[in-house]
């Protein structure tokens, strides 16, 4: 026992002595890896259900986007919040306090997935129809969002285990505990869809299966007391101050998914207005592909939150910013890359998903438009997430809101009554630009005060 514990914290000592490159290639690959399997499902289940099903179904699945980005806001709250706040506690050497909100998490986990699934299922037609749901593609989304929200308290806490799981010092166990879970889901969705002919609610009981075993899992390696970090009595009741903590970093990855659900509530609104329920369609596959490139660079700020957070824990400045600036130049060239393919390659990317004529070809523009200027948004996102990580909340949820509050919801009001269905698409390059120039100032401007603090 002593040994397993003495060798998990040299690992986790290792965050503040080991090189910064190979760190952030140790902990950012296993994210990228299994984000990059994540986004390989999305596609194969939403190129099954548009195949099998039919446009209607993509249609209605690009529907539920905003109650699983509300869902995935309540879960980052605490997910994200957590992991950060262990991340600065390993980093001060506070062993039990650690501990104490491992066990936190997963009592706010329960309580906040019990909660939202009971509200939502209650409520799930006035909501999808406030969504933008209609007629034709309702039933389609109904049919997947119940079954996902039954589901709701095992998604919260896989999600959030694979947070802690990366905090403490794990990242290969977090890259397995996902890739199992898209592997598994492939292969169901397979079965459940293609095979059995279950439809989109197959596609969710193939989500919520494999979620269900990955987290039986991650518990396990939690129970381990020869860890750590691990699950025992006396950590599970909430306490005040660490409640506090987790939600005052959880708060700006929280309302960056709020937005979201409310630009997307917004945007398949404006589609279905300017372009009916095919340009809602063509809105989920240009989102597909623009999130199989942005997972990497998911996968690459997830990778630098533990190296970021417990050096600025340890006070070791200089290595925090050298694991900034490392996320920055990586992110870039990947979406760089996505953005040459999004170029040259729109309907080959749009066939994946759709033979349909008229969903292909607005798709097909559709992701030409959206990833417009695509590789400037790699810094925006990373700059977001090293304030997050360093516990400037407000910058953070600033950084987060500027993107879609402030720039996105007024343009894709105003550019449609001058272009029509094109403005709804011109509008997030727009956005993406004008957020993009709000980010560095701020970013060279705390570079400055850290500076002449001597810090």
């Amino acid at each position: 026992m002593q040994s397993r514990s003495m060798d998990n914290m040299k690992a986790t000592l290792e965050l503040g002595t080991k090189p910064v490159g190979r760190l952030l290639w140790q902990y950012a690959l296993p994210a990228i890896v299994a984000m990059t399997a994540s986004s390989l499902y999305n596609i194969i289940d939403r190129a099954m259900i548009g195949q099998v099903v039919g446009p209607e179904a993509i249609a209605g699945l690009g529907i539920t986007f905003p109650l699983m980005n509300l869902s995935a806001a309540f879960g980052a709250a605490v997910g994200v919040g957590a992991s950060t706040c262990i991340s600065v506690k390993l980093g001060q050497r506070d062993y039990e306090t650690a501990e104490r909100l491992l066990g936190n998490t997963v009592t706010l986990n329960l309580i906040v997935g019990f909660l939202f699934m009971v509200v939502c299922l209650v409520f799930i037609n006035p909501i999808l129809r406030f969504f933008g749901a209609s007629d034709a593609t309702l039933p389609y989304a109904r049919e997947f969002m119940t079954v996902i929200l039954l589901g709701n308290m095992i998604t919260h806490m896989y999600f959030g285990m694979n947070a802690v799981l990366r905090a403490a010092g794990k990242p290969r166990h977090a890259m397995y505990a996902t890739l199992f879970t898209v592997g598994m889901n492939i292969l169901l969705v397979v079965a459940f869809v293609w095979w059995f002919r279950w439809g989109i609610r197959g596609a969710a009981l193939a989500t919520v299966t494999s979620q269900t075993l990955a987290l039986g899992w991650q518990l396990w390696i939690f129970s381990d007391q020869r860890e750590l970090l691990h699950l025992k009595r006396g950590i599970y009741r909430l306490r005040s101050q660490l409640v506090k903590n987790i939600i005052a970093i959880g708060i700006s990855p929280f309302l960056m998914n709020v937005t979201s659900c409310v630009i997307v509530i917004f945007m398949n609104n404006q589609f279905v207005r300017y372009g009916g329920d095919m340009a809602v369609g063509a809105y989920s596959i240009a989102n597909s592909m623009a999130m199989v490139f942005f997972m990497f660079v998911m996968g690459v700020t997830q990778g630098m939150q533990p190296i970021v957070g417990y050096n600025y824990g340890a006070e070791k400045y200089d290595r925090m910013l050298r694991c900034l600036w490392l996320a920055i130049a990586v992110a870039t060239s990947i979406l760089l890359v996505g953005w040459a393919l999004a170029m040259l390659f729109p309907w080959q990317l749009a066939r994946i998903f759709t033979t349909d004529p008229t969903l292909l070809e607005m798709s097909a523009r559709g992701i030409r438009l959206d990833m417009l200027v695509f590789p400037i948004i790699a810094s925006q996102a990373v700059i977001t997430n090293f304030f997050q990580c360093i516990g400037k909340v407000r910058i953070s949820i600033f950084l987060s809101l500027t993107r879609q509050l402030l720039m996105l919801l007024p343009l894709a009001y105003l550019m449609p009554l001058w272009w029509q269905l094109d403005g709804v698409w011109y509008s997030m390059p727009a956005s993406d630009f004008g957020s993009f120039a709000m980010t560095w100032p701020l970013l060279l401007w705390y570079l400055k005060k850290l500076k002449s603090y001597g810090q």
